[in-house]
């Protein structure tokens, strides 16, 4: 029986084989790891990327200013406000008897300090009755003395005479200090100026706007939020009604690791994407500013290193990016939202912390409310004070009347 001969070149074809293999591998790798640091040396190193970031913004806070009860909400979650709109209305009842009241006051004291401008005519002309009192009374007893010598006028008439020289002289004397008594609560002021009437108005100021207040508007454009008040709740200042949240504005919170802070600045260019959207949308934006502390060192309960109970942990300091506008108009995102974040920190000449620009966010719904309690106030005072409200020539000219005679 006979055994089948193994080919005698089968084994050196197989190690053959193998060793290209390896070789081809070998270079593969070597490819790919040339690649690798070609891309690292070129790209990446210029690059730090994290996916701890998350969308936030402001988050406007409707408390109201005065006490009252609520009578209408017109807003809701979800629903879109424009700035100015009325958003929550309370019971104005009370507020608007206030307001009633100090009108009613400001008219009073308007018609009283006009009175004071009547009077420094009156005063002035009770001085020139005086003064010629005083005159009379002079001439009177002029001519007595002349004829004192003959023994026509007898020594008493001529002692009723200087009597009543100083009697006249008492009137004219109390005469000018009532005068200058009400020129002083007139002097340098027109009624509309005058401190009785400046204080009136500023008590009706005061009710009117408590009165507004009674209507709470929106601060800003953007959506409703955190809704909580109800028809017929009894709130009090300072209760958190709800939230407006401007989308519009909205930017980008990124935790970087501490190692990857070391060449970014303020400035830099940053590529985003968001979860909710997926990698084909794609923002544009750019470094505003870094976090004053980590997150651990702001939290509730911040970490005692020095208990010695300390393992050290990599920390992440909050980077904030801003937004464009135009792409957050097409793609609009929600506070809250994850992103991926990749700064470009190629070009690391910029500042840190004191390169930070500082934003300024404000409304002014509310001036209008001064500017209605200007135009009530002038109303009033125009009403109560005359044709020469704003005009105290009057009351100059008795003044100097006044002095020449004094």
């Amino acid at each position: 029986m006979s055994t089948p001969q193994q080919p005698a070149n089968a084994q050196p074809a197989s190690n053959g084989k193998r060793k290209r293999m390896m070789t081809l591998l070998v270079i593969v790798i070597l490819i790919a790891a040339i690649a690798y640091g070609l891309y690292y040396f070129l790209v990446a190193r210029f690059h730090e990327d994290t996916d701890d970031a998350y969308v936030n913004g402001n988050i406007v806070q409707i408390t109201p200013q005065v006490t009252g009860t609520v009578i209408a909400v017109n807003a809701d979650d979800t629903q879109t406000v424009k700035a100015g709109d009325p958003l929550v209305v309370l019971d104005p009842a009370d507020s608007r008897i206030a307001l009633q009241s100090a009108e009613a006051n400001l008219g009073q004291v308007v018609r009283q300090v006009r009175g004071l401008y009547a009077d420094d005519s009156q005063y002035q002309a009770q001085v020139a009755v005086r003064q010629a009192d005083l005159s009379r009374a002079q001439d009177d007893l002029k001519r007595r003395m002349q004829v004192a010598q003959t023994g026509a006028v007898s020594q008493e008439e001529i002692s009723h005479a200087r009597d009543a020289v100083k009697s006249a002289q008492a009137a004219l004397d109390a005469a000018q200090q009532q005068l200058a008594s009400n020129r002083a609560l007139t002097a340098n002021t027109t009624i509309a100026s005058h401190p009785n009437v400046q204080a009136a108005a500023a008590r009706v100021r005061d009710a009117y706007l408590n009165n507004a207040r009674n209507t709470l508007p929106a601060p800003v454009t953007g959506y409703v939020a955190k809704r909580s008040v109800q028809v017929g709740q009894r709130v009090a200042p300072g209760n958190p009604l709800m939230a407006i949240v401007p989308l519009n504005a909205v930017w980008v919170d990124a935790n970087f690791k501490e190692v990857q802070l070391k060449h970014m600045r303020i400035g830099q260019p940053v590529e985003l994407t968001a979860d909710v959207y997926g990698s084909s949308v794609k923002y544009r934006g750019k470094v505003v500013g870094f976090s004053a502390g980590t997150g651990s060192a702001f939290s509730l309960l911040p970490a005692q290193n020095a208990t010695g109970n300390w393992i050290k942990v990599v920390q992440r300091l909050p980077v904030r990016i801003a937004l464009d506008p135009q792409e957050l108009e097409k793609h609009p995102l929600r506070i809250g939202l994850s992103m991926q974040v990749d700064v470009s920190i190629k070009d690391d000449t910029g500042g840190e912390l004191g390169n930070a620009a500082n934003t300024v966010y404000q409304t002014n719904v509310f001036d209008k409310y001064g500017d209605q309690a200007d135009a009530e106030i002038a109303r009033i005072i125009a009403e109560n004070a005359g044709p020469n409200a704003g005009q105290p020539q009057k009351a100059a000219s008795g003044a100097k009347t006044a002095a020449k005679l004094m």
